[in-house]
């Protein structure tokens, strides 16, 4: 997907992506019904400003204030919202330079993400250096393949954390890709990279069947999808060989979806990947709608453009 045909699409589309045993409307009232509103960034990589008035294709568009103001909207609007990151928070503007993450880290605290997982450049700084910035954070870093346990970073992270809104019990965790020869192995030291299919499918199902929750969501920094290396684990390949999991946000390729792909798990059930581009161009959402028996849902994508 281009990022011209992306922006041409994506703002509002509404398009209704999955149905469970009922009909639906994006803005409908019935009681019977609860709305989870997820919103969503990736690899905004220290993009705190808008892109410069320049005459370049993105011109005028992201911005951390034009993405508060946003969120502060929906957040008035709708009662229960999400708010996540799929990793590479750090390194690609001075603010990562000069200050190794600390803004970042202090923007979305304010900004009041719920979770957010790793990226490959959130190790830029170092475990040590990542380990400093946590002092800034308050929100969680969920990590489900990164053993952590002979680094500064043990018990740093978690493996998965649960939310509850209005009588929906939302599992999320969280698969890093691997960092072999994309970081300095300095700068990952003792890490342990664990198979993200082997953990995915432990944390997905645990999240299910042992928390009992009614929707699972995994944050992802695997990419979504690879033609050179039909080998290389990516977001599709997760969907499909896996189950339990309802929603991929995904990160590391950097790829414009205007509307997630409705793919089907290992056991035929509809799984959505997503991912927003880079830079916080734009903001992700999902607005998924349960019955009160939770035994029917459905999703509309309204993704939204930041400063446009």
């Amino acid at each position: 997907m281009n990022r011209r045909h992306f922006l041409r699409n994506t703002a509002y589309t509404g398009i209704l992506l999955t149905s469970g045993a009922f009909p639906l409307l994006a803005d409908s009232k019935d009681p019977d019904i609860t709305k989870l509103t997820i919103l969503h960034t990736n690899d905004v990589h220290s993009r705190l400003d808008p892109f410069p008035m320049d005459g370049s294709k993105n011109q005028g568009l992201g911005g951390v204030a034009k993405r508060a103001t946003l969120i502060k909207r929906i957040r008035k609007e709708q009662k229960n919202v999400l708010l996540l990151d799929a990793g590479d928070i750090f390194q690609g503007t001075p603010y990562y330079n000069f200050f190794g993450g600390e803004i970042e880290m202090k923007v979305m605290s304010e900004l009041g993400y719920d979770a957010a997982t790793l990226g490959n450049h959130d190790f830029d700084g170092g475990l040590d250096g990542l380990e400093r910035q946590l002092v800034h954070t308050k929100f969680p870093l969920i990590s489900s393949n990164y053993d952590f346990s002979n680094t500064v970073m043990n018990k740093k992270t978690i493996p998965y954390t649960i939310f509850k809104k209005d009588g929906i019990k939302i599992g999320v965790f969280g698969l890093g890709i691997s960092l072999d020869g994309l970081v300095l192995r300095s700068n990952y030291a003792d890490t342990q990279y664990l198979d993200p299919l082997i953990e995915g499918q432990k944390w997905a199902t645990f999240l299910r069947n042992e928390e009992k929750c009614d929707y699972v969501i995994c944050l992802s920094h695997l990419g979504y999808k690879y033609k050179d290396d039909s080998n290389k684990i990516s977001d599709v390949i997760l969907a499909q060989n896996t189950n339990d999991i309802d929603l991929i946000i995904g990160g590391h390729t950097h790829t414009f979806l205007n509307e997630p792909d409705r793919l089907q798990n290992k056991d035929g059930r509809p799984v959505l990947v997503t991912q927003v581009g880079w830079a916080g161009i734009v903001l992700g959402r999902l607005d998924v709608y349960f019955e009160r028996n939770k035994k029917g849902s459905c999703v509309t994508c309204k993704n939204l453009f930041v400063g446009k």
